[in-house]
């Protein structure tokens, strides 16, 4: 978990020379540092030695396919991924959001819209300190650490799981509805793609809920969002109180 903002490094993974190019200008030219990867295995290896902060990944590589290379890099990071891609069809944007990207761009796009992605990403990456534990019956959630634990034991969450989960934590009691949830985690581009929530919603209760038919934390409010119940056994604290 990091413990310092974000250094601004982005991991560019992208097997079209010109493209590669002109992204790794314009991302330098706005004072991030660039590693490259035209290759899925190449990428996983710097990912792993070098810890970017963010990685954008084209999901048409030479030698393995995108997604699989998302899979793969899951398995030890949580660093947040952007997908870039022809690939517009809603199931290739299903299948990449399961898989634990946290973003999807597809091409063409504008620069001014990937960056603006990228900063937010990793403004998501960077904890704030002094940020409240909040402990239920049944699990406890570290906002600073960006940790989830039950019974003792951590709990692995995407990193979309982890964002849903913490701004339904920090509003706790109160409803959130559909469109901010959309708009905070996936942009507003997707402010009606509802059944990304009831997707993401359901995983999080099958990691948490002691009986995911029958929620008591992950609330629905039909037709209108999601709550986190504030249970009479919930206590939120400050880190070192």
């Amino acid at each position: 978990m990091r413990s310092c903002p974000a250094v601004n490094v982005i991991l560019l993974v992208e097997d079209d020379p010109s493209l590669r190019r002109a992204l790794r200008t314009t991302l330098r030219n706005r004072e991030f540092d660039v590693l490259e990867a035209a290759t899925g295995e190449e990428a996983i290896t710097i990912a792993a030695d070098r810890r970017p902060d963010v990685v954008l990944l084209d999901l048409g590589l030479p030698d393995l396919d995108g997604l699989d290379v998302l899979r793969r890099l899951r398995v030890f990071s949580d660093v947040p991924v952007i997908v870039l891609t022809a690939r517009d069809e809603q199931s290739e944007k299903i299948r990449s959001l399961d898989a634990g990207a946290d973003d999807y761009v597809t091409k063409p796009f504008g620069m001014d819209e990937l960056l603006a992605r990228l900063r937010a990403a990793v403004r998501r990456a960077a904890p704030a300190p002094d940020e409240p534990v909040v402990t239920t019956p049944d699990f406890t959630v570290d906002l600073a650490a960006k940790r989830v634990t039950r019974r003792g034991t951590d709990v692995r969450l995407t990193p979309t799981e982890w964002q849903l989960l913490e701004i339904l934590v920090r509003n706790a009691g109160r409803l959130v509805t559909q469109r901010q949830l959309l708009q905070e985690v996936w942009g507003p581009q997707y402010e009606s793609e509802s059944n990304y929530l009831r997707v993401y919603i359901a995983q999080l209760r099958r990691k948490l809920e002691p009986e995911p038919a029958r929620p008591r934390y992950l609330l629905t409010e039909p037709g209108m969002g999601y709550r986190f119940a504030g249970l009479p056994g919930n206590r939120m604290a400050r880190c070192g109180q």
